[in-house]
């Protein structure tokens, strides 16, 4: 019972963490048109909050699937 309503605030939290985060390219229409700036395989640096974001969204990704994982199991 207790797993399952961490699971949930986890999920919020991760869903809020991400949604704060810029975008990494230009939206829609460059992925329709193949922008200039289109490239996969191009090693973005983040710095600041976009840094600090992507940091917190790979901690909570990382509870959220240990807490999923113990919850199976209890």
């Amino acid at each position: 019972m207790v797993a399952e309503i961490i699971l949930i605030i986890l999920s919020i939290l991760t869903i809020v963490v991400c949604l704060l985060q810029s975008g990494k390219s230009e939206g829609a229409s460059g992925a329709i048109t193949g922008g200039n700036k289109m490239n996969i395989f191009a090693r973005t640096k983040e710095r600041g909050v976009d840094k600090i974001l992507s940091l917190i969204t790979y901690i909570l990704l990382a509870c959220f699937f240990v807490t999923a994982i113990v919850t199976m199991y209890i």
